[in-house]
């Protein structure tokens, strides 16, 4: 219900593992694209296999501005963007000091912000593992969020991240 029915948003999650994406894709009611990292596409088959899906490659730890030029156009052709305002896989709840990011994207993009929740991934595909096991996985997700006006990037990301937290009680 909380998955606008049209307009570029962006879906703003905890990041627990590989699967991630893949299960938030399948509890959103529409599809999300998303930024992977640039070794993932290093593959041909795996790189032609998560771009059908709406992946497209971002460069970790640096200012990637053609990712980002490539999220805000996705986004304001009224797509969905999954974003992670952690930055990577944690195995915990999130981290107090969340990346700016997805305040800058939404600021740039116009876009309301969705957070979700995501539990019980990190169980059935843990850091390492090669193969997935048996968990009961749950996602929630919060009511929009939108950037207030002149509002720095890093408090509205860790507004982001309350939200999220907010959402495993």
């Amino acid at each position: 219900e909380y998955i606008p029915k049209k307009g570029g948003f962006i879906l703003a999650s905890n990041h627990m593992s590989n699967l991630d994406p893949m299960v938030l894709g399948a509890a959103s009611s529409r599809r999300l694209d998303f930024m992977a990292k640039q070794g993932l596409f290093n593959n041909l088959i795996f790189g032609r296999l998560i771009s059908k899906v709406g992946a497209f490659p971002v460069k970790r730890g640096s200012a990637d501005i053609s990712a980002i030029k490539e999220a805000i156009h996705r986004i304001e052709e009224g797509h969905g963007l999954l974003l992670f305002p952690e930055g990577s896989r944690r195995s915990d709840m999130p981290i107090e000091r969340p990346l700016p990011g997805v305040g800058f994207l939404a600021a740039k993009a116009n876009a309301p912000v969705i957070p979700a929740f995501i539990s019980g991934t990190g169980l059935a595909l843990p850091r390492g593992s090669k193969f997935i096991r048996p968990a009961r996985i749950s996602v929630r997700f919060g009511r929009q969020i939108s950037l207030e006006r002149r509002m720095p990037y890093q408090d509205f990301a860790q507004l982001i991240m309350e939200n999220i937290r907010n959402l495993s009680c």
